[in-house]
């Protein structure tokens, strides 16, 4: 299936239903009272000023390592400062006193492409989007209709706010951004770097100022930090501790119970770059879980379907930005 008409239909579809210049007046999003206050549906202003609705959170998505949260850190990093693990796909928000705030993520492969120390340079609310010139000469179906730019708004893949690692000067086209698709946080996904649920994109957009210092830790150093984590069939990771400890006590972990299930096939065009499975494959006669490692190394080939089998380009965060 091509998804450059899906994508489309998608844009024009959320545009057709956007806000107009008279939304001032719009009625408060209706609330879920099964959603915390946090993640409840609320209002923003557009690029334009524009009122953009952004819909609440769904319970099912709010795993315990989904939810925006204060946890102990015991990293070396000072208070201020970002740390994100794509491995346990999680950021955390450094506070004083061995504190942190912790942040669910959607990891993609370009996320895993970069580890180190880098600076918030620049910071968009809802950012613009172009795919970069590679992209179009190399799939042009695809992304020629994009050239122009791809306005921000519910329908751009960078979703709510973007914040842009550079070292020095250069940029290290990795992104920390929101999504058009909450049903990716907590999971590996065919595309982007680290995604956040809009509403704690936004969250994190207001607190770190640009010249915040960023480390993104290898794997070895998220095992070091984090322990081994396990993958539950639905996509999540918890660490491999907790599935051994409810194992011990003839519990299934509380990630695997309060996850919805993912279905790769379902007609869902919530993700239109999702050209892969959003997890390693599962095999249902085994054990429950798998250990995660790297979903994306070359080891595992078979991951990608045969029409990606090429030399992969993100199709977010390699891009160049709309300025």
């Amino acid at each position: 299936m091509r998804l450059a008409p899906l994508f489309a239909a998608l844009a024009l579809g959320l545009a057709a239903c956007g806000p107009s210049q008279e939304t001032a007046t719009a009625p408060a999003p209706t609330r879920s009272a099964e959603v915390p206050a946090i993640y409840q549906a609320r209002q923003d202003a557009g690029p334009s000023g524009e009122v953009i609705q952004i819909p609440a959170v769904r319970a099912a998505y709010l795993t315990d390592r989904n939810r925006r949260q204060m946890v102990p850190f015991n990293g070396s990093e000072a208070p201020g400062s970002i740390v994100v693990d794509p491995y346990a796909r999680v950021l955390y928000h450094v506070q004083p006193g061995g504190q942190a705030m912790r942040y669910g993520v959607a990891v993609g492969r370009a996320g895993k492409g970069f580890e180190g120390s880098a600076t918030i340079a620049r910071k968009a609310s809802w950012p613009s989007w172009r795919p970069t010139d590679n992209m179009i000469r190399t799939e042009p179906e695809l992304y020629s209709q994009f050239a122009g730019g791809l306005s921000g708004g519910m329908h751009n893949p960078l979703g709510s706010r973007a914040l842009y690692l550079y070292q020095g000067n250069t940029d290290t086209y990795y992104r920390i951004h929101g999504t058009m698709d909450p049903s990716s946080i907590g999971k590996a996904t065919s595309a982007g770097c680290i995604r956040l649920f809009n509403q704690d994109i936004i969250d994190l957009f207001e607190q770190v100022p640009n010249g915040t210092r960023v480390t993104v830790r290898s794997q070895s150093d998220s095992l070091r930090m984090e322990g081994p984590m396990i993958e539950t069939p639905e996509g999540y990771v918890i660490p491999a501790s907790e599935m051994q400890q409810a194992q011990a006590q003839g519990q299934a972990p509380a990630a695997a119970l309060a996850a919805p299930a993912y279905d790769p096939m379902a007609a869902q065009p919530a993700d239109p770059y999702a050209q892969m499975a959003t997890a390693p494959a599962f095999d249902p006669m085994a054990s429950g879980a798998v250990a995660v490692t790297d979903p994306f190394a070359p080891s595992a080939p078979a991951a990608l379907p045969a029409a990606t089998a090429t030399t992969w380009v993100s199709p977010v965060e390699s891009a160049v930005p709309a300025w």
